[in-house]
């Protein structure tokens, strides 16, 4: 998995035991981690926007990805010290540089075939456009890992992923999934961050409690009607960026303040949702990056307190392993021939088996 963060790419050898009668059990066996160059981040970013010579740069930047995909494979394989022959698929989702659900399209690249001949495995991806094809919105596809995983009989649950952008799975018993991006997670944060500081990414929060929240600001920005709207809904930096962001600023809006305030923004956006779509939630649980922001996580327990805020952690899977795991889960599905969907989440006309297979 290589998200909307653009920090690298995160692999998760998982194991699956389907026990008739029983839950299905997901085992995350070992993870592998390989960060971007800044030259490869820098390019991934700048194919957001048209620009000159998009196709082959396109191309090209899904070779190096495919390579990148390849050495993270091996890598965690070799630490596993498990042979590719024993490997079921590849689920890779690639690297997401447009996603316009409502045009009818999504791209994501990493040239899916040159990866499967690097790793000699057979490889699912591209899961997306079969479910935009059938009028959805192609996102969130990880609620239907959730609901198979965490879901329980008793305990109304929500997982939220905050990755660049943050989704939320309502796992509520007896009643359909809800699934849906709330807004932006980390992607404003680490932009401005990086801007500002040259840091990748806001460390626990750190920079941000240096300043306050711009209350003006804050109320501009979740005013944008995409807040408003019901699912199903998706968002990306099509969306929500750093023009987006200087639009609403005031030369005498201070960095870290900035900073602050779009760590509330984070915060409000999700509990926002949470509190409308989810007021029975008896558990929280968090993961992707924003699991890690001391500050962030401290600000959605006051919003949203007394609910039970923890990490996925606690039901098995690490945070930072969730989404790559919940594309094998993905890759499984289609190869086994079984829906990968939820409709009530995406919006599409029905169940759909999703993904592209390059068999080996």
């Amino acid at each position: 998995m290589s998200g909307t963060s653009l920090d690298g790419v995160d692999a998760a050898l998982t194991e699956f035991i389907d026990t008739p009668g029983q839950r299905l059990q997901s085992k995350v066996l070992k993870t592998y981690t390989l960060t971007f160059s800044p030259e490869l981040r820098e390019e991934l970013l700048a194919l957001h926007e048209s620009g000159v010579n998009e196709i082959h740069r396109t191309a090209m930047a899904g070779n190096q990805l495919a390579r990148l995909y390849a050495d993270a494979v091996n890598g965690l394989l070799a630490e596993a010290n498990i042979q590719p022959s024993q490997i079921f698929a590849i689920g890779c989702h690639g690297q997401t540089i447009r996603h316009r659900p409502e045009l009818g399209y999504t791209i994501q690249i990493g040239n899916a075939a040159l990866l499967a001949e690097l790793t000699g495995i057979t490889v699912v991806s591209d899961f997306r456009s079969r479910d935009i094809a059938a009028n959805g919105q192609g996102a969130p596809l990880v609620p239907a890992f959730h609901q198979a995983v965490f879901g329980h009989p008793q305990i109304n649950r929500t997982i939220i992923n905050i990755g660049g952008i943050a989704n939320l799975s309502i796992l509520n018993d007896g009643k359909e999934v809800i699934g849906f991006d709330s807004g932006p997670g980390n992607m404003l944060m680490d932009a401005w961050a990086e801007k500002h500081t040259g840091a990748r990414y806001d460390e626990s929060g750190n920079w941000a409690m240096t300043g306050q929240v711009i209350d003006r600001l804050l109320s501009q920005l979740l005013a944008h009607e995409f807040f408003t709207l019901s699912p199903p809904k998706s968002t990306g930096r099509d969306l929500f960026n750093l023009e987006w962001l200087r639009s609403h600023l005031s030369p005498d809006d201070l960095a870290h303040d900035v900073q602050r305030t779009l760590l509330a923004l984070t915060a409000h956006s999700i509990a926002d949702a949470v509190q409308k779509h989810a007021p029975n939630t008896d558990e929280i649980y968090l993961c992707g990056g924003g699991a890690f922001n001391h500050a962030l996580i401290q600000h959605l327990r006051l919003l949203l307190h007394p609910v039970k805020i923890e990490s996925t952690d606690i039901l098995g899977i690490h945070v930072s392993a969730v989404e790559a795991a919940a594309f094998a889960w993905l890759a499984r599905q289609a190869l086994l021939k079984a829906p990968g969907n939820l409709p009530c989440v995406t919006g599409a006309d029905g169940l759909r088996i999703l993904g592209a297979i390059y068999a080996c």
